[in-house]
């Protein structure tokens, strides 16, 4: 399952790569180059549309399938979505969007049935914890999706002469194959079988007002967080900020997604029922060795690993990493921010979340008001803070829905939508006012809603959850 969760992540940052590449390759301007998050993001909208309707009229369909049918169905259509990247390489932006859905169809499939497999495999009151390690692997594929991505398409096929949108092509191919891979890996293995009853018709889901708050809250965390990573290259670009090229801004994108990967895997620690000393511990030695483990991979020396340089790779390794410590030592004071507000949190998954949403908020404000160096790593850090935000929302929108936990599922699968509609939003609000940095307005506005959620939505007709 973690080999699921992380390769669904590495393919999902692959956008924040294609959004630069496709706005040089067919000169679009921010609006038509954030259409890929929406064609992307929008399948996950049609795609648990689809389920819930049918869930709605003759039952959950995992119900009756089982987890491991619905993974491998998922497989499935996310390969036949990557192999379409190699006819649309003929130039054709639709025919990109067109095969980025049905991916995301796929991976729609995929979410709604792992998220609910994995809060069910233990005690209802450590979901959380569960679902952001499983996050956690997630963020890993993140994290080294933008340095390959970035490597593989702004210079390694450049360089062999695939420019513009023939330089994503053979990436595809390669991700239609492991998904191929794993779904017969799926169909043949044992997962346990852990069944919640058979689901009635109806939409008994919607009776609960924490879960439609819940929806909207995925809706606005979803479509924060992807706004926020698709803006990065380009914010980073721009020269009142830092002016870096869009291969070196890539690499930030690591840094950002990397920070769910610190954030989440500290959750996980933070939200069990592990001993304190244990757990202490623990909180100190993940976010540190994470941290070292992004500067080193953001200090890879790619370029020395293709061509005819007869440098050696370890000695450039070293240098870089040796230069990089200038821009890490500004990221480090953040972890340490973040380790003390998971301190505050007091292993409160609601607490938990509207402390970090409202930090999210305060680092946007600061990033829409200064520019340069403080900007940049306000926007980059965000990765920090908006880490437990998705297990957090999903799993305190599932309390206590019992037997409607799938349809539930597909309802916050659904709220995806997010990452369709805000960053288009968002890149709308850049060309209208000629500012990409006003824009962030877009993720504020979206990450108030969640905090909002946190601090009081989620006990919302649940008069027997605490606080």
């Amino acid at each position: 399952m973690t080999v699921l969760f992380f390769m669904w992540g590495f393919m999902t940052v692959f956008n924040d790569i294609l959004i630069p590449r496709f706005k040089e390759a067919f000169t679009l301007d921010y609006f038509h180059a954030m259409l890929v998050q929406l064609a992307f993001f929008g399948a996950y909208f049609v795609g648990s549309l689809i389920y819930f309707m049918i869930s709605a009229t003759t039952g959950d369909p995992i119900a009756k399938i089982g987890y491991k049918s619905g993974i491998v169905i998922g497989l499935l259509i996310s390969a036949i979505g990557s192999a379409l990247f190699w006819p649309a390489g003929a130039a054709s932006y639709p025919m990109f969007l067109a095969a980025l859905f049905i991916v995301g169809l796929g991976f729609a499939m995929l979410q709604i049935a792992a998220n609910p497999y994995v809060t069910i495999l233990g005690p209802e009151k450590t979901a959380s914890s569960r679902l952001n390690l499983a996050q956690g692997f997630n963020s890993i594929g993140t994290t080294i999706g933008p340095l390959i991505g970035g490597y593989l398409i702004f210079q390694y096929f450049a360089k062999t002469g695939a420019h513009g949108a023939e330089s994503v092509k053979v990436p595809y191919q390669a991700f239609c194959a492991i998904f191929l891979v794993l779904a017969a890996v799926f169909f043949f293995i044992r997962l346990p079988h852990i069944g919640e009853g058979h689901v009635e018709p109806g939409a008994g889901a919607l009776k609960h007002p924490h879960v439609v708050l819940g929806v909207i809250a995925i809706f606005m965390y979803v479509g924060g967080e992807v706004s926020v990573g698709s803006a990065i290259i380009n914010f980073l670009g721009q020269k009142s900020v830092a002016g870096l090229t869009a291969d070196e801004a890539s690499k930030y994108v690591s840094i950002y997604w990397g920070g769910l990967m610190i954030g989440r895997f500290m959750g996980a620690v933070t939200l069990s029922e592990m001993r304190v000393a244990r757990k202490q511990l623990l909180l100190v030695v993940i976010p540190l060795l994470a941290w070292l483990l992004l500067w080193a991979a953001k200090s890879a020396p790619l370029d020395a690993m293709h061509g005819d340089s007869t440098s050696s790779v370890f000695t450039l390794w070293r240098d870089a990493f040796v230069s990089n410590w200038s821009a890490f030592k500004i990221y480090l004071p953040f972890v340490g921010l973040c380790w003390l507000l998971f301190q505050f949190s007091q292993s409160l998954a609601a607490r938990t979340l509207a402390i970090f949403s409202l930090t999210v908020c305060a680092l946007l404000i600061t990033a829409i008001m200064v520019g340069g160096v403080v900007a940049m790593w306000c926007v980059v850090a965000i990765g920090l803070f908006t880490s437990i935000g998705w297990s957090n929302t999903f799993s305190l929108a599932l309390e206590g829905t019992g037997i409607y936990k799938s349809q539930v599922s597909s309802l916050l699968v659904m709220a995806i939508l997010g990452g369709a509609v805000l960053p288009p939003l968002q890149g709308k609000i850049a060309d209208l006012t000629g500012n990409l940095q006003i824009s962030f307005i877009v993720p504020l506005i979206a990450y108030a809603y969640v905090a909002f959620y946190g601090l009081k939505g989620h006990r919302i007709g649940r008069k027997d959850l605490t606080a």
